[in-house]
């Protein structure tokens, strides 16, 4: 470790003893957000059940402040503005933290606000991989893969293992051509829209929704189905998976009714 600039003009040829590093050691984490909650719950914030780095405090005039954590990443909103200027003031008091004002980063998200809602988008992680890629040239493509298209045991070259999401990652301990091919088309489709995003629109419909659908027998390796289910609450979209099923489903019926029950939990 080196020591820090001046330090050798002051002290000469003393070092420093590190008696404690926090970051590198497995259990940094654990140790710090054990602490970070304790802290948060004796300001009067309950912790999620869902999402245990979300805690929400609901105040006596029915005003609510929502406080999330990501590692030392945290995003603090609500409507009780008093509120959220003293818990930012209590923060500061027990933990070095930096305020970097309203939202518009985090997590590879890109925050815009307008009157209408709020924009949410990754545009700048959408460019960054296809320059990783070298994909920044490519020919865009208007959908993100063939809607007909069934992955098999078929045979073919071995290419490198790549990552990418649902479908195509089944695949990824031993991937083939037409699979590094449909990474191409994914990769050509964030080309056409590297901003595009949800939008979050203020509006006065206060109703929540589900949709739920599944094919049958789906997947020509094992025959399973899959399901896929989106929600949307207030009208705006928060919710969305794709996965296939345990077990195989005797019937369409069947896979509908499995589909329903996730999307319901």
């Amino acid at each position: 470790m080196d020591p820090s600039p001046g330090f050798e003009e002051r002290y000469g040829t003393r070092v420093c003893k590190l008696k404690k590093s926090l970051y590198g050691l497995k259990q940094s984490p654990r140790a710090w957000f054990e602490r970070f909650t304790q802290f948060v719950k004796k300001q009067g914030y309950t912790q999620g059940h869902a999402d245990y780095t979300m805690f929400i405090r609901h105040s006596l005039e029915g005003k609510t402040t929502i406080l999330i954590v990501y590692v030392d990443d945290i995003i603090l909103t609500g409507d009780e503005l008093p509120e959220m200027k003293n818990l930012k003031a209590q923060l500061a008091s027990k933990f070095e933290i930096k305020y970097l004002g309203q939202l518009k980063y985090f997590l590879g998200m890109e925050v815009e606000r307008s009157k209408e809602g709020i924009m949410v988008s990754q545009r700048k992680y959408a460019l960054d991989l296809l320059k990783e890629t070298v994909m920044g040239d490519c020919r865009p493509a208007e959908t993100p893969i063939d809607p007909n298209i069934k992955f098999g045991k078929k045979e073919g070259n071995v290419v490198d293992q790549t990552f990418d999401v649902s479908l195509v990652s089944q695949f990824m301990n031993s991937p083939k051509e037409e699979h590094q091919e449909a990474v191409y088309r994914i990769l050509r489709y964030l080309k056409s829209s590297p901003g595009k995003g949800l939008f979050f629109r203020k509006g006065q419909d206060k109703g929540n929704e589900s949709f739920t659908d599944a094919d049958w027998a789906g997947s020509t390796i094992d025959r399973r189905s899959t399901s896929r289910y989106c929600t949307f609450i207030w009208g705006n979209l928060v919710t969305w998976r794709s996965k296939k099923q345990n077990v195989v489903a005797c019937s369409s019926a069947e896979a509908e009714y499995r589909s329903m029950a996730h999307g319901i939990c």
